[in-house]
């Protein structure tokens, strides 16, 4: 992923955030060492900003789609209350195997549930049972992003809480040439068009939009 960004700015923006718990830093190296595509997980900032955005929001209940290594549910979880659950959706073994580990380790892995398998069967499953969320992380596949959104919106309550990550793509949504970067700029129009929500781009590593059912 390329960086939106300069260094030093980003630099400074970790220098200035919360630090990072030392299990967490342990599953961002093992990460890098070990899988391909690391920069898929979360970085440090966003990850602190995920776990606020469920403090914040009071969710109980949240939805993650794309769980890679295990960074981003477990700073969510670790914003969660002790009765909170997260439910995590992945299709990758090899990724999910160190998440799990990571989750087995850590005081808030018994609240996040991991279902392996295509996450938009997990979400119509949930959606049939009645299941509710409070909170929806979209970090998957970017072709899939409209139609993971269509499906879950209705879980949410008023004021529930979707962020969608890599929404600026590294600066390729303004000259879109790929199946995943015109998938972004379409999953952003529809977002900005639905008067379901309000909405706001922010610009935190390579961009996370946040939406907020009305």
């Amino acid at each position: 992923m390329d960086s939106i960004i300069p260094e030093a700015i980003a630099q400074y923006v970790e220098q200035h955030s919360s630090p990072v718990p030392e299990l967490l830093q342990q599953l961002r190296e093992e990460t890098y060492s070990a899988l391909d595509a690391p920069h898929m997980q979360v970085g440090r900032v966003e990850g602190a900003l995920l776990k606020l955005l469920v403090q914040l929001s009071g969710a109980r209940r949240v939805l993650e789609v794309g769980t890679f290594s295990g960074y981003s549910a477990l700073s969510m979880a670790s914003g969660l209350p002790d009765d909170g659950r997260l439910t995590t959706c992945d299709i990758d073994p090899v990724a999910t195997a160190v998440a799990q580990r990571y989750f087995d380790r850590s005081p808030h892995g018994s609240k996040i549930e991991l279902r392996l398998g295509p996450a938009i069967d997990t979400i119509r499953a949930m959606a049939e049972a009645g299941e509710r969320v409070d909170l929806l992380f979209l970090d998957a596949d970017k072709e899939s992003y409209l139609d993971y959104y269509e499906a879950a919106l209705p879980m949410l309550p008023s004021g529930g809480l979707v962020v969608a990550d890599n929404t600026l793509w590294s600066g390729r949504v303004l000259d879109p040439k790929s199946a995943s970067d015109h998938a972004i700029v379409r999953f952003n129009a529809r977002v900005a068009a639905d008067e379901r929500v309000e909405h706001v781009l922010l610009s935190v590593r390579d961009g996370v939009m946040l939406a907020r059912k009305r």
